[in-house]
């Protein structure tokens, strides 16, 4: 039988104008690094590639209006919460907390369209 392996990439939306926001947004703030998406893609609204960690975020252009109410969103484990979250909060954004798992702390940023992101430790 097969298995599924990994997450490999996630793509999420932003505005066809939106490539200069996003890249400030996921190469500035939060410093995840930039990656050429494949030349023969390029007319297919693909904005931006980026690493995160053996993953992919891929922000594509669409118009989705829904972005900024939905609770669709995706998860970053990450090596220091509070850094992160001063960051996203000196850039102008604003992390709120959620309903805490138990050894999972985390909270919750939007990011400049709407895009719903949750950020988590493993505690010890």
């Amino acid at each position: 039988m097969a298995t599924l392996k990994r997450i490999q990439h996630v793509s999420i939306t932003a505005p066809l104008d939106g490539t200069e926001i996003a890249r400030a947004f996921y190469g500035g703030v939060l410093g995840l690094r930039e990656k050429p998406v494949p030349e023969n893609l390029a007319g297919l609204n693909i904005l931006l590639w980026f690493d995160v960690g053996p993953s992919e975020l891929h922000i594509v252009a669409e118009d989705d209006e829904t972005r900024g109410r939905s609770r669709r969103h995706l998860c970053f484990e990450v090596d220091d919460l509070a850094t992160i979250r001063t960051r996203l909060a000196e850039a102008g954004y604003q992390p709120y907390d959620a309903t805490p798992i138990p050894g999972r702390p985390r909270f919750f940023c939007r990011d400049p369209f709407g895009n719903l992101f949750e950020f988590m430790v493993f505690a010890e």
